[in-house]
């Protein structure tokens, strides 16, 4: 069959369209074919055991799919479907990561300003150490370390979401 006749690299505008099988359900079950028993003891005085009787299963997983593993397929031969599902995580990974680094200048960033516009407060001290030392030689740390917590507790949602809708 040449690729013009096969469904699966059909081309619409120089786009491969998905396949149509894909998130579609069908039932699949294992093989299960007999195998001989196992031989007799090779002592005759000994008792034979009670053997379990043996079977030889062909890997097939019923819970599988032929529609996850086409997702897959798509994304380890990068077709033009795969590397969109890719790029879709990449922009998710950067949208969250420059909302972050916004708010972390955003927050760094107004501290002097604030002390600029306070002077005030720019010379107020607690236990004798001024505040603006406090403020931007202490605090930024875990203030970094949680919003870095938090990216990363984002990041893995966003992978989470990602393996679901390519097994589902």
């Amino acid at each position: 069959m040449t690729s013009s006749e096969d469904p699966y690299h059909r081309l619409a505008n120089g786009v491969r369209k998905p396949d149509p099988t894909l998130g579609t359900r069908q039932e699949e079950r294992a093989i299960v074919e007999p195998v001989p028993p196992a031989p007799e003891p090779l002592r005759a005085g000994e008792p034979a055991h009670v053997r379990p009787k043996r079977e030889r299963v062909v890997l097939a997983d019923a819970r599988q799919v032929p529609g996850r593993m086409r997702g897959r397929i798509e994304l380890e031969e990068q077709t033009s479907w795969g590397k969109r599902l890719v790029g879709d995580l990449v922009k998710a990974q950067l949208r969250t990561s420059v909302l972050l680094a916004v708010l972390v200048v955003g927050v760094l960033g107004a501290l002097p300003v604030l002390f600029f516009l306070l002077p005030g407060f720019a010379r107020f001290t607690v236990i004798g150490i001024p505040v603006p030392w406090i403020l931007l030689g202490l605090l930024p740390f875990p203030f970094l370390f949680a919003v870095g917590l938090w990216y990363n507790r984002l990041a893995e949602g966003h992978e989470r979401d990602f393996v679901d809708m390519i097994e589902n």
